[in-house]
């Protein structure tokens, strides 16, 4: 049974909730944090190596100090609140027309390291511990990650119930074009009712936030084992995430851009193509795949079709049918000497979002020789993999629109 808990949010105002939520951490870079942030924006605690020099090492003691200082200072200065009472929340998010509802509460650490809580990408000991160090010095889950569960009716129908006959606290387009709704549920039948629902899923899935999600259940953990009396009720026992229904979610393209061909000619290059895939030309306009196991690919100004030969995956294996799996055994692997997606400096990784145009842009610049645009992975491949106790290779799943940071934080304390 998957945990739910009602917590006492720490949140802004709402006069600078559009100024002080930001991107996630993990999706832009120091300078990219520095160009965004404004003296409200919580990026001077997710991110806090931009109140240094550029070019600070972001992992001395220094930068998670300031971490520490900046989130005492925003609270001192009362651009964070905490709420008075323990409450759900609803953060929905709206972008091209769809609009997706996520129920905020806390996760249990036991749940992750019984396994309810189910995973499908291996996590980097580096980054875990980099966001540990966070956890641990704010003593907060400052960011969210997000997770997906099982669509339920009722669930469904109780948050449908408050987001049509309640005003939303917070209401905004962020400069993406992105919707942000936040409600506050204070309903105390309602929250415990969705906390008894959640009380009866099997397992929820982490869809993005990996590396937060196992620091957040990690320090946790370490808090547990640190005290000598410990009941199980402290709320270091639980950590911030936002759950929403698989039917909502929607995963774009993780597409894929290689340095170089491995000497061969670009004719050699599309005649060893041939063994695995049906290869057609399709002209100058980008080509993007309508199914499983089709391909686009563009080479020297020309976006071809592939469409791999049966026998080349395995539609009963939950990796073995993947794109991405095709892709590497059959091309990057046997023909372009690409052994680890991790490692390799020869491939780069171009999310859904940018476009096909941004892969035909950086083979056109010569940066890149040679890019694949891939048919997205879906949620019920997600799920399987996780239920069977399998990896994703790197760079498969790209989730968007990606979770605001600061509309609500979770205290240990």
């Amino acid at each position: 049974m998957a945990i739910l808990k009602a917590f006492r949010g720490i949140r802004p105002p709402v006069d600078i909730v559009e100024k002080l939520a930001c991107r996630p951490y993990d999706v832009l870079n120091s300078e990219e944090a520095r160009e965004e942030a404004n003296p409200l924006s919580l990026l001077h605690i997710t991110k806090p190596e931009i109140d240094f020099d550029p070019g600070t090492d972001i992992h001395i003691q220094a930068v998670y100090d300031k971490a520490k200082e900046n989130f005492t200072s925003f609270r001192e200065k009362g651009y964070l609140k905490q709420d008075d009472e323990e409450y759900l929340y609803i953060y929905a998010q709206t972008m091209d027309g769809r609009r997706q509802y996520g129920l905020v509460g806390c996760a249990g650490v036991e749940d992750y390291m019984s396994g309810i809580i189910k995973k499908h990408e291996l996590t980097r000991p580096d980054k875990e511990e980099d966001r540990m160090k966070h956890v641990r010095i704010t003593n907060a889950n400052i960011e969210p990650v997000f997770f997906a569960y099982p669509a339920v009716p009722e669930i469904d129908e109780i948050i449908k119930d408050i987001v049509e006959n309640q005003d939303p606290e917070y209401d905004f387009t962020s400069n993406d074009d992105i919707g942000h709704h936040f409600w506050v549920i204070t309903d105390k039948s309602k929250i415990q009712r969705l906390i008894e629902l959640f009380n009866e899923l099997p397992a929820t899935y982490v869809a993005d936030g990996h590396h937060r999600t196992a620091a957040a259940a990690l320090v946790g953990n370490e808090k547990k084992k640190d005290n000598p009396d410990h009941t199980g009720d402290e709320e270091y026992n639980y950590f911030l995430a936002v759950h929403f229904p698989d039917d909502q979610l929607r995963i774009l393209d993780y597409n894929r851009v290689v340095m170089d061909l491995n000497g061969l000619t670009p004719e050699e290059f599309l005649g060893r193509l041939s063994e695995v895939f049906d290869v057609k030309e399709k002209g100058s306009e980008p080509f993007r795949p309508a199914s499983l196991h089709t391909f686009g690919m563009y080479l020297q100004g020309k976006w071809y079709e592939l469409i791999a030969n049966e026998g080349s995956y395995d539609d009963n294996d939950p990796i073995g049918v993947l794109d991405v799996t095709i892709l590497s055994k059959s091309v990057l692997e046997p023909i372009l000497n690409i052994m680890d997606l991790r490692t390799s400096k020869r491939i780069d990784f171009v999310g859904g979002m940018r476009g096909l145009g941004e892969l035909q842009r950086r083979v056109d610049s010569g940066e890149m020789v040679v890019a694949f645009a891939l048919y997205p992975v879906s949620m019920q491949q997600l799920i399987s993999i996780a239920d069977t106790g399998n990896i994703m290779p790197p760079k498969t799943t790209w989730f968007e629109p990606k979770l605001r940071s600061g509309l609500v934080i979770h205290s240990l304390e």
